[in-house]
Protein backbone atom coordinates (compact mmCIF):
# COMPACT_ATOMS: atom_id res chain seq x y z
CA UNK A 1 0.00 0.00 0.00
CA UNK A 2 1.25 3.46 -0.84
CA UNK A 3 2.17 5.76 2.06
CA UNK A 4 -0.67 8.25 2.39
CA UNK A 5 1.46 10.73 4.31
CA UNK A 6 3.63 11.36 1.29
CA UNK A 7 1.61 14.31 0.01
CA UNK A 8 1.83 16.22 3.29
CA UNK A 9 4.63 17.92 5.18
CA UNK A 10 6.65 15.00 6.56
CA UNK A 11 6.43 14.39 10.27
CA UNK A 12 9.60 13.26 11.99
CA UNK A 13 9.64 9.49 12.51
CA UNK A 14 8.45 8.68 16.00
CA UNK A 15 10.71 7.60 18.81
CA UNK A 16 13.38 10.30 18.85
CA UNK A 17 14.81 13.50 17.45
CA UNK A 18 16.62 11.91 14.51
CA UNK A 19 15.13 10.12 11.49
CA UNK A 20 16.29 6.82 12.92
CA UNK A 21 15.59 6.29 16.60
CA UNK A 22 14.47 2.69 16.58
CA UNK A 23 16.19 -0.06 18.56
CA UNK A 24 19.85 -0.72 17.82
CA UNK A 25 21.15 -4.22 17.22
CA UNK A 26 24.56 -4.88 18.72
CA UNK A 27 27.09 -7.20 17.13
CA UNK A 28 28.39 -10.19 19.07
CA UNK A 29 32.00 -8.95 19.09
CA UNK A 30 33.02 -7.32 22.39
CA UNK A 31 33.43 -3.56 22.60
CA UNK A 32 34.03 -0.90 25.23
CA UNK A 33 31.38 -0.48 27.88
CA UNK A 34 29.03 2.48 27.64
CA UNK A 35 29.21 5.01 24.81
CA UNK A 36 31.36 3.99 21.84
CA UNK A 37 34.76 5.69 21.73
CA UNK A 38 36.12 7.79 18.88
CA UNK A 39 37.86 4.71 17.39
CA UNK A 40 34.83 2.40 17.71
CA UNK A 41 33.67 0.54 14.63
CA UNK A 42 30.07 1.01 13.49
CA UNK A 43 28.22 -1.18 11.00
CA UNK A 44 25.25 -0.48 8.74
CA UNK A 45 23.52 -3.19 6.76
CA UNK A 46 20.85 -2.50 4.14
CA UNK A 47 18.90 -5.53 2.94
CA UNK A 48 16.91 -4.43 -0.08
CA UNK A 49 14.74 -6.16 -2.62
CA UNK A 50 17.75 -6.83 -4.85
CA UNK A 51 20.94 -6.29 -2.83
CA UNK A 52 22.49 -7.02 0.56
CA UNK A 53 24.98 -4.27 1.43
CA UNK A 54 27.20 -3.75 4.46
CA UNK A 55 29.50 -0.90 5.51
CA UNK A 56 31.79 -0.93 8.54
CA UNK A 57 33.27 2.45 9.46
CA UNK A 58 35.03 4.51 12.11
CA UNK A 59 34.12 8.14 12.89
CA UNK A 60 36.16 10.90 11.24
CA UNK A 61 35.85 14.67 11.00
CA UNK A 62 32.27 15.48 9.86
CA UNK A 63 31.83 11.91 8.65
CA UNK A 64 33.43 8.48 8.80
CA UNK A 65 36.17 6.31 7.34
CA UNK A 66 35.13 3.01 5.76
CA UNK A 67 37.18 0.07 7.00
CA UNK A 68 35.22 -2.80 5.43
CA UNK A 69 32.38 -3.32 2.98
CA UNK A 70 30.35 -6.07 1.35
CA UNK A 71 27.75 -6.14 -1.40
CA UNK A 72 25.96 -9.06 -3.00
CA UNK A 73 22.95 -9.30 -5.30
CA UNK A 74 20.53 -11.67 -3.55
CA UNK A 75 17.21 -10.81 -5.27
CA UNK A 76 15.27 -11.34 -2.07
CA UNK A 77 12.12 -9.96 -3.71
CA UNK A 78 12.32 -12.10 -6.82
CA UNK A 79 8.81 -13.19 -7.87
CA UNK A 80 7.22 -11.34 -4.96
CA UNK A 81 4.78 -9.56 -7.25
CA UNK A 82 3.22 -12.86 -8.25
CA UNK A 83 3.10 -14.71 -4.93
CA UNK A 84 3.31 -12.10 -2.12
CA UNK A 85 5.85 -14.39 -0.48
CA UNK A 86 9.63 -14.48 -0.22
CA UNK A 87 10.70 -17.68 -1.97
CA UNK A 88 12.78 -20.31 -0.23
CA UNK A 89 15.57 -19.95 -2.80
CA UNK A 90 15.72 -16.17 -2.26
CA UNK A 91 15.71 -16.61 1.52
CA UNK A 92 18.59 -19.10 1.38
CA UNK A 93 20.65 -16.78 -0.86
CA UNK A 94 20.03 -13.92 1.52
CA UNK A 95 20.84 -15.85 4.69
CA UNK A 96 24.14 -16.93 3.16
CA UNK A 97 25.01 -13.28 2.44
CA UNK A 98 23.98 -12.22 5.95
CA UNK A 99 26.33 -14.81 7.45
CA UNK A 100 29.20 -13.21 5.53
CA UNK A 101 28.14 -9.81 6.87
CA UNK A 102 28.05 -11.04 10.46
CA UNK A 103 31.52 -12.56 10.15
CA UNK A 104 32.86 -9.24 8.86
CA UNK A 105 31.28 -7.33 11.76
CA UNK A 106 32.77 -9.74 14.27
CA UNK A 107 36.21 -9.56 12.65
CA UNK A 108 36.15 -5.75 12.84
CA UNK A 109 35.02 -5.64 16.47
CA UNK A 110 31.85 -3.71 15.71
CA UNK A 111 30.30 -2.26 18.88
CA UNK A 112 27.17 -0.75 17.35
CA UNK A 113 25.23 -1.84 14.28
CA UNK A 114 21.98 -1.08 12.53
CA UNK A 115 20.52 -3.78 10.27
CA UNK A 116 17.47 -2.94 8.20
CA UNK A 117 15.23 -4.48 5.56
CA UNK A 118 13.03 -2.53 3.16
CA UNK A 119 10.34 -3.07 0.53
CA UNK A 120 10.53 -6.82 -0.04
CA UNK A 121 10.09 -7.57 3.65
CA UNK A 122 7.44 -4.85 4.02
CA UNK A 123 5.30 -6.46 1.31
CA UNK A 124 5.87 -10.16 1.87
CA UNK A 125 3.29 -12.02 3.93
CA UNK A 126 6.16 -14.05 5.38
CA UNK A 127 8.33 -11.00 6.08
CA UNK A 128 8.09 -11.33 9.85
CA UNK A 129 8.77 -15.06 9.58
CA UNK A 130 11.91 -14.27 7.58
CA UNK A 131 13.10 -11.81 10.24
CA UNK A 132 12.69 -14.48 12.91
CA UNK A 133 14.57 -16.99 10.77
CA UNK A 134 17.47 -14.53 10.37
CA UNK A 135 17.56 -14.08 14.14
CA UNK A 136 17.61 -17.82 14.78
CA UNK A 137 19.94 -18.94 11.98
CA UNK A 138 22.33 -15.98 11.70
CA UNK A 139 22.03 -14.23 15.05
CA UNK A 140 21.27 -10.79 13.62
CA UNK A 141 18.33 -8.59 14.61
CA UNK A 142 16.84 -7.38 11.34
CA UNK A 143 14.44 -4.43 11.48
CA UNK A 144 11.86 -3.82 8.75
CA UNK A 145 11.79 -0.03 8.39
CA UNK A 146 8.82 1.95 7.11
CA UNK A 147 8.85 3.99 3.91
CA UNK A 148 9.36 7.34 5.62
CA UNK A 149 12.41 6.10 7.49
CA UNK A 150 13.84 4.75 4.24
CA UNK A 151 13.29 8.08 2.46
CA UNK A 152 14.89 10.01 5.32
CA UNK A 153 17.88 7.67 5.37
CA UNK A 154 18.44 8.15 1.64
CA UNK A 155 18.48 11.92 2.19
CA UNK A 156 20.85 11.61 5.15
CA UNK A 157 23.24 9.43 3.19
CA UNK A 158 23.34 11.56 0.02
CA UNK A 159 22.71 15.17 1.02
CA UNK A 160 26.41 15.98 1.49
CA UNK A 161 26.73 15.87 -2.30
CA UNK A 162 24.11 18.57 -2.89
CA UNK A 163 25.39 21.83 -4.36
CA UNK A 164 25.83 24.10 -1.30
CA UNK A 165 24.59 27.05 -3.37
CA UNK A 166 21.43 25.26 -4.45
CA UNK A 167 18.24 26.47 -2.81
CA UNK A 168 16.32 23.38 -3.87
CA UNK A 169 17.28 19.76 -4.54
CA UNK A 170 15.27 16.67 -5.42
CA UNK A 171 16.97 13.54 -4.07
CA UNK A 172 15.91 10.08 -5.21
CA UNK A 173 16.92 6.49 -4.52
CA UNK A 174 15.88 3.89 -7.10
CA UNK A 175 15.64 0.57 -5.31
CA UNK A 176 14.67 -2.95 -6.23
CA UNK A 177 11.10 -2.77 -4.94
CA UNK A 178 10.49 0.92 -4.25
CA UNK A 179 11.79 4.36 -5.16
CA UNK A 180 12.22 7.04 -2.49
CA UNK A 181 12.15 10.69 -3.48
CA UNK A 182 12.36 13.89 -1.43
CA UNK A 183 12.42 17.62 -1.97
CA UNK A 184 14.98 19.53 0.10
CA UNK A 185 14.19 23.22 0.36
CA UNK A 186 16.75 25.83 1.38
CA UNK A 187 20.53 25.88 1.29
CA UNK A 188 22.64 23.66 3.53
CA UNK A 189 24.00 25.23 6.72
CA UNK A 190 26.98 23.13 7.80
CA UNK A 191 28.31 19.62 7.03
CA UNK A 192 27.18 18.08 10.34
CA UNK A 193 23.62 19.49 10.29
CA UNK A 194 20.73 17.06 9.89
CA UNK A 195 19.62 17.40 6.22
CA UNK A 196 16.19 15.90 6.88
CA UNK A 197 15.19 19.17 8.57
CA UNK A 198 15.08 20.65 5.05
CA UNK A 199 12.60 18.12 3.66
CA UNK A 200 9.45 19.81 2.38
CA UNK A 201 7.85 16.78 0.72
CA UNK A 202 8.67 13.12 0.20
CA UNK A 203 7.19 9.99 -1.28
CA UNK A 204 7.93 6.28 -1.56
CA UNK A 205 6.80 4.97 -4.92
CA UNK A 206 5.80 1.29 -4.89
CA UNK A 207 7.99 0.52 -7.90
CA UNK A 208 11.63 -0.46 -8.30
CA UNK A 209 13.88 -2.09 -10.86
CA UNK A 210 12.89 -5.65 -9.93
CA UNK A 211 9.13 -5.10 -9.80
CA UNK A 212 9.07 -2.96 -12.96
CA UNK A 213 11.21 -5.42 -14.94
CA UNK A 214 9.04 -8.33 -13.83
CA UNK A 215 5.91 -6.56 -15.07
CA UNK A 216 7.26 -5.29 -18.38
CA UNK A 217 10.20 -7.58 -19.08
CA UNK A 218 13.82 -6.64 -18.73
CA UNK A 219 15.57 -8.79 -21.29
CA UNK A 220 14.25 -7.50 -24.60
CA UNK A 221 13.23 -3.90 -23.99
CA UNK A 222 12.00 -1.99 -27.02
CA UNK A 223 11.55 1.76 -27.02
CA UNK A 224 7.79 1.16 -26.88
CA UNK A 225 8.21 -1.09 -23.83
CA UNK A 226 10.45 1.53 -22.27
CA UNK A 227 7.83 4.25 -22.75
CA UNK A 228 5.25 2.00 -21.12
CA UNK A 229 7.47 1.70 -18.05
CA UNK A 230 8.06 5.46 -17.96
CA UNK A 231 4.31 6.14 -18.11
CA UNK A 232 3.61 3.73 -15.25
CA UNK A 233 6.18 5.44 -13.06
CA UNK A 234 4.95 8.91 -14.09
CA UNK A 235 1.46 8.03 -12.85
CA UNK A 236 2.86 6.94 -9.47
CA UNK A 237 5.02 10.07 -9.30
CA UNK A 238 2.25 12.54 -10.17
CA UNK A 239 1.14 13.36 -6.64
CA UNK A 240 4.67 14.12 -5.45
CA UNK A 241 5.38 16.11 -8.63
CA UNK A 242 2.45 18.42 -7.82
CA UNK A 243 3.54 18.83 -4.22
CA UNK A 244 7.17 19.56 -5.13
CA UNK A 245 6.50 21.60 -8.27
CA UNK A 246 8.15 24.78 -6.84
CA UNK A 247 11.45 22.93 -6.47
CA UNK A 248 12.55 23.34 -10.08
CA UNK A 249 12.04 27.11 -9.96
CA UNK A 250 14.59 27.69 -7.19
CA UNK A 251 18.08 29.01 -7.85
CA UNK A 252 20.69 26.39 -8.82
CA UNK A 253 18.12 23.58 -8.65
CA UNK A 254 19.43 20.12 -9.47
CA UNK A 255 18.67 16.42 -9.13
CA UNK A 256 20.72 14.12 -6.92
CA UNK A 257 20.34 10.40 -7.47
CA UNK A 258 21.60 7.19 -5.92
CA UNK A 259 21.21 3.61 -7.16
CA UNK A 260 22.87 1.10 -9.43
CA UNK A 261 20.99 2.76 -12.28
CA UNK A 262 22.59 6.19 -11.96
CA UNK A 263 26.05 4.85 -11.14
CA UNK A 264 25.87 2.62 -14.23
CA UNK A 265 24.94 5.58 -16.41
CA UNK A 266 27.83 7.53 -14.93
CA UNK A 267 30.26 4.68 -15.64
CA UNK A 268 29.03 4.47 -19.23
CA UNK A 269 29.36 8.23 -19.63
CA UNK A 270 32.97 8.02 -18.41
CA UNK A 271 33.57 4.97 -20.63
CA UNK A 272 35.09 3.05 -17.74
CA UNK A 273 36.61 -0.33 -18.51
CA UNK A 274 35.65 -1.38 -14.98
CA UNK A 275 33.63 0.34 -12.29
CA UNK A 276 35.54 2.91 -10.19
CA UNK A 277 33.62 4.36 -7.27
CA UNK A 278 36.06 7.23 -6.71
CA UNK A 279 35.35 8.53 -10.20
CA UNK A 280 31.58 7.99 -10.07
CA UNK A 281 30.60 9.19 -6.60
CA UNK A 282 30.01 12.93 -6.82
CA UNK A 283 30.13 13.11 -10.61
CA UNK A 284 28.06 15.85 -12.26
CA UNK A 285 26.24 14.87 -15.46
CA UNK A 286 24.44 17.28 -17.73
CA UNK A 287 20.89 16.55 -18.86
CA UNK A 288 22.21 15.82 -22.35
CA UNK A 289 24.81 13.39 -20.94
CA UNK A 290 22.11 11.46 -19.07
CA UNK A 291 19.84 11.29 -22.12
CA UNK A 292 22.68 10.05 -24.31
CA UNK A 293 23.65 7.34 -21.82
CA UNK A 294 20.05 6.09 -21.63
CA UNK A 295 19.78 6.06 -25.42
CA UNK A 296 22.98 4.06 -25.67
CA UNK A 297 21.63 1.47 -23.23
CA UNK A 298 18.35 1.22 -25.13
CA UNK A 299 20.34 0.25 -28.21
CA UNK A 300 22.02 -2.70 -26.46
CA UNK A 301 20.98 -6.33 -26.30
CA UNK A 302 20.81 -8.31 -23.07
CA UNK A 303 24.07 -10.12 -23.86
CA UNK A 304 25.87 -6.82 -24.41
CA UNK A 305 24.63 -5.46 -21.10
CA UNK A 306 25.66 -8.66 -19.33
CA UNK A 307 29.16 -8.43 -20.81
CA UNK A 308 29.59 -4.83 -19.68
CA UNK A 309 31.74 -5.00 -16.51
CA UNK A 310 29.92 -1.96 -15.09
CA UNK A 311 26.56 -3.77 -15.35
CA UNK A 312 27.16 -7.53 -15.19
CA UNK A 313 24.93 -10.52 -15.71
CA UNK A 314 23.05 -10.12 -12.43
CA UNK A 315 21.80 -6.62 -13.36
CA UNK A 316 21.57 -6.83 -17.15
CA UNK A 317 17.82 -7.42 -17.09
CA UNK A 318 17.14 -4.67 -14.52
CA UNK A 319 19.11 -1.62 -15.64
CA UNK A 320 16.63 -0.42 -18.28
CA UNK A 321 13.77 -0.56 -15.77
CA UNK A 322 15.88 1.70 -13.58
CA UNK A 323 16.44 4.03 -16.52
CA UNK A 324 12.67 4.24 -17.01
CA UNK A 325 12.23 5.32 -13.39
CA UNK A 326 14.96 7.92 -13.82
CA UNK A 327 13.39 9.16 -17.05
CA UNK A 328 10.03 9.70 -15.32
CA UNK A 329 11.78 11.75 -12.62
CA UNK A 330 13.69 13.79 -15.22
CA UNK A 331 10.47 14.63 -17.06
CA UNK A 332 8.70 15.65 -13.85
CA UNK A 333 11.64 17.80 -12.67
CA UNK A 334 13.61 19.13 -15.66
CA UNK A 335 17.13 20.05 -14.60
CA UNK A 336 20.36 20.90 -16.36
CA UNK A 337 22.31 18.88 -13.80
CA UNK A 338 22.23 15.49 -12.13
CA UNK A 339 24.74 14.62 -9.42
CA UNK A 340 25.58 10.95 -9.01
CA UNK A 341 25.85 9.40 -5.55
CA UNK A 342 27.42 6.02 -4.89
CA UNK A 343 26.11 6.13 -1.34
CA UNK A 344 22.71 5.86 0.32
CA UNK A 345 20.95 4.08 3.18
CA UNK A 346 24.05 2.59 4.77
CA UNK A 347 25.74 5.97 4.92
CA UNK A 348 22.56 7.45 6.36
CA UNK A 349 22.48 4.78 9.06
CA UNK A 350 26.11 5.41 9.97
CA UNK A 351 25.66 9.18 10.12
CA UNK A 352 22.61 8.83 12.36
CA UNK A 353 24.30 6.45 14.79
CA UNK A 354 27.36 8.67 15.07
CA UNK A 355 25.23 11.79 15.45
CA UNK A 356 23.21 10.11 18.20
CA UNK A 357 26.44 9.14 20.00
CA UNK A 358 27.73 12.71 19.81
CA UNK A 359 30.97 11.87 17.99
CA UNK A 360 30.93 15.38 16.47
CA UNK A 361 30.62 18.38 18.76
CA UNK A 362 29.91 21.90 17.48
CA UNK A 363 31.06 20.94 14.02
CA UNK A 364 34.36 19.37 15.15
CA UNK A 365 35.35 15.77 15.76
CA UNK A 366 35.91 15.05 19.44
Amino acid sequence: MRDESAATMPARPSGGTTPLAASVARADAPGPAGRPSRRSAYAALDLGTNNCRLLVAEPASHGFRVIDAFSRIVRLGEGLGNSNRLSEAAIERTIEALRVCKAKMQARGVVRAKIIATEACRLAVNGAEFVERVRNEVGLDLEIVDRQTEAYLAVTGCAALADPYSESVVIFDIGGGSTEIAWLDGAATNPSADPTLRIRAWDSLPVGVVTLAERHGGSDVTRLTFEGMVEEVADLLARFAIRAAPAANARHFHLLGTSGTVTTLAAMHLRLARYERRRVDGLWMSDADVGEAIDDLLDTRLEQRADNPCIGRDRADLVLAGCAILEAIRRAFPSDRLRIADRGLREGLLMNMMREDGVWRRGSYR
